[in-house]
């Protein structure tokens, strides 16, 4: 081993430069963040010879003549004065290490002048050796960068080829141009402008501008505030029904500075966790402000990793935002689709639920109100509405049967009016609610899929999933869910993994209407189930929530609320009449997430008019 020896200030220049420059979006980055720190409203970026040459050009403050040398000086900036400053970090940049690191691996020319100045003062710098004289310039800063890496071959070696490190030069100005909508930012390659932004229109023409307007349509606005925590986001996510393929689109920032935060992406994560299907993810542009006293920025050399002071209120404050931008989207949705429709001729008569605000409870026949919940689980077998069906499976229209149906269809009215809450028991009275406005339901195809006639075209609901959903959200707001005792009951046998995931676990069946006694280490009964759940067999209940587990406890609470859901839906392949439809159409659009089911399959589909007249060749 040989002697140790001091490096040069050079050398260690570029060994520093490798972690804060590692490759030409680094440089960018750097660059561009000092314009935005400096006040720009307008920058220029221009990028030349495989990405090695890099000009940008701002109309920022400038750099004062006595500060030109220092500011190339490593650990030399305006933005900190003391470690304390740390805690109070309101810019982008603050360590003093980008133009050392820069210098010290390219040529540099720097243009720059104050607004107190006539003139301006041109730095040129090679090989860390700094030159400067007096020009004539316009306020702002140019900077110069050519034959990046030219003295460090091994960095240069390991360049990809031009088309990637504009790709990633392309991306983060993007990302950049998102954060900051008020400067005007251009970016150019080879002389081509690929990117501009015009500073004036906002974060809406932002998005409209680098991505498309048909994606701003299908965003939603989130905005929310902790006056006590001093915590705001803001910005858009997209409706679950448009998604994409990956997690490229998640455009998140924290006090306007583009991150890779694991806690801010999985609290979007968390929020769609039940709106899309596996491998779809959402459009998301979001920026979290807060206090720069309860983040930590200062934890990896490029400034892409933060640490929270508390990272459970930001993960809870970030998922219930999107998860209120998703439900206020959906309450847009429906004020975008009201209108007037033709009355049906094949529609029966609608049950009328009581016309008085309240009766008195004497008056009520529970003994129907508890035989109502049979006709919904023999909607499930298919026992009711066959007979109003063509059993041909393609389109099915029922024929009004009152009097022959009016107790059964009066008992599943209430029934449903309790579980979505419509109706609410209170001190012995049901408070009667507004019922919406029905849709103009055309039949069902396959005896799986509803069609709905719609002002813009033929909607197609999958019976099962929009049921689903329904009932998830239901059961899910229910404190006490309703229970049906068992008195005779099968013995389940259960390996030992599974008895320790229930025994750990039995209130979390519990809160969902399960009674579940073990009769040994291995077997078990079920005492009660849920009463939507009445008609089936708890071995196949048990067996479908230990298979929804597949060996991830976690969210356990919510693997058995799905499953509960989807066994008590209404099956694919089920003939309905004209009130069943109605009431799972009805209950399906009061659902605060009404895009998926709790698995992540869509529920509807609409064919727009326009689209249907254009195959056939006819006007709209």
């Amino acid at each position: 081993m040989g002697r140790i020896k001091q490096l040069s200030q050079h050398t260690i220049n570029q060994i520093a430069a490798g972690e804060v420059i590692e490759r030409p979006s680094s440089v960018v980055k750097e660059l561009v963040e000092n314009s935005i720190d400096a006040g720009a409203t307008r920058v220029s970026i221009e990028i030349s010879n495989e990405c090695r040459n890099i000009r940008v050009a701002d109309n920022g403050s400038g750099i004062h003549p006595d500060d030109i040398v220092l500011a190339f000086s490593k650990h030399a900036t305006s933005k900190i004065s003391t470690g304390e400053d740390l805690y109070n970090i309101h810019t982008l940049g603050f360590r003093g290490e980008a133009l050392a690191s820069i210098i010290s691996i390219s040529k540099v020319t720097c243009t720059t002048r104050t607004k107190d100045y006539d003139y301006g003062t041109k730095v040129v710098c090679e090989n860390s050796e700094i030159e400067h004289t007096q020009t004539g310039c316009a306020v702002g800063t140019i900077m110069e960068i050519k034959d990046l890496f030219y003295n460090i071959p091994v960095r240069l070696k390991f360049l990809k080829s031009e088309k990637t490190e504009f790709s990633y030069i392309s991306e983060l100005v993007t990302a950049i141009a998102i954060s900051n909508p008020s400067v005007a930012i251009e970016l150019k390659n080879n002389g081509k402008t690929t990117l501009k932004t015009d500073g004036v229109a906002g974060l809406e023409g932002v998005i409209k501008t680098l991505f498309s307007k048909t994606i701003f349509s299908n965003l939603r606005p989130v905005e929310n505030d902790d006056v006590i925590s001093k915590i705001n986001i803001s910005g858009y996510v997209s409706t679950p029904d448009f998604t994409r393929t990956s997690k490229k689109d998640y455009h998140i920032f924290v006090n306007n500075r583009t991150v890779k935060c694991p806690v801010f992406i999985k609290a979007i994560d968390m929020a769609y966790r039940n709106s899309l299907p596996n491998g779809k993810y959402p459009f998301v542009v979001l920026n979290l402000t807060m206090p720069p006293e309860d983040i930590d920025i200062n934890v990896h050399p490029t400034k892409k990793e933060v640490k929270y002071k508390n990272p459970n209120q930001i993960f809870n404050f970030i998922r219930t935002s999107v998860e209120a931008g998703l439900i206020n989207s959906q309450r847009i949705v429906k004020a975008e689709n009201v209108y007037n429709v033709s009355q049906n001729v094949f529609r029966p008569t609608e049950p009328k639920a009581p016309e008085m605000d309240s009766i008195d409870e004497t008056s009520i026949n529970f003994n129907k109100i508890n035989n109502a919940f049979d006709y919904i689980n023999n909607m499930n077998s298919g026992d009711d509405g066959a007979e109003n069906t063509t059993q041909d499976g393609e389109f099915s229209q029922s024929e009004p049967q009152v009097q022959e149906h009016a107790l059964k269809q009066n008992q599943f009215y209430f029934a449903q009016k309790q579980m979505n809450n419509s109706l609410d028991f209170e001190q012995g009275q049901f408070i009667k609610k507004e019922v919406a406005e029905r849709d103009n339901i055309i039949g069902q195809y396959k005896n799986t899929y509803i069609l709905i006639e719609k002002e813009d075209g033929l909607e197609i609901v999958d019976q099962h999933i929009a049921d689903e959903r329904y009932i998830y959200e239901t059961l899910q707001a229910q404190h006490e869910p309703m229970s049906q005792m068992l008195f005779i009951s099968d013995v389940l046998e259960v390996t030992p993994e599974e008895v320790e995931i229930i025994k750990n676990n039995i209130e979390k069946f519990e809160k969902f209407g399960y009674g579940i006694e073990f009769l040994s280490e291995k077997e078990l009964i079920f005492r009660k189930i849920p009463q939507l759940l009445s008609k089936y067999s708890p071995k196949d209940i048990l067996a479908d929530i230990l298979e929804n587990i597949e060996g991830d406890i976690n969210n356990l609470e919510e693997k058995i609320l799905i499953t509960t859901s989807c066994k008590a839906a209404v099956k694919a392949n089920t003939p309905l009449n004209m009130f069943q439809m109605e009431e799972i159409i009805k209950n399906w659009r009061g659902c605060k997430l009404p895009y998926t089911c709790p698995h992540g399959r869509p529920i509807a589909k609409l064919l727009k008019h326009s689209d249907i007249a254009s195959f056939f060749m006819r006007p709209e």
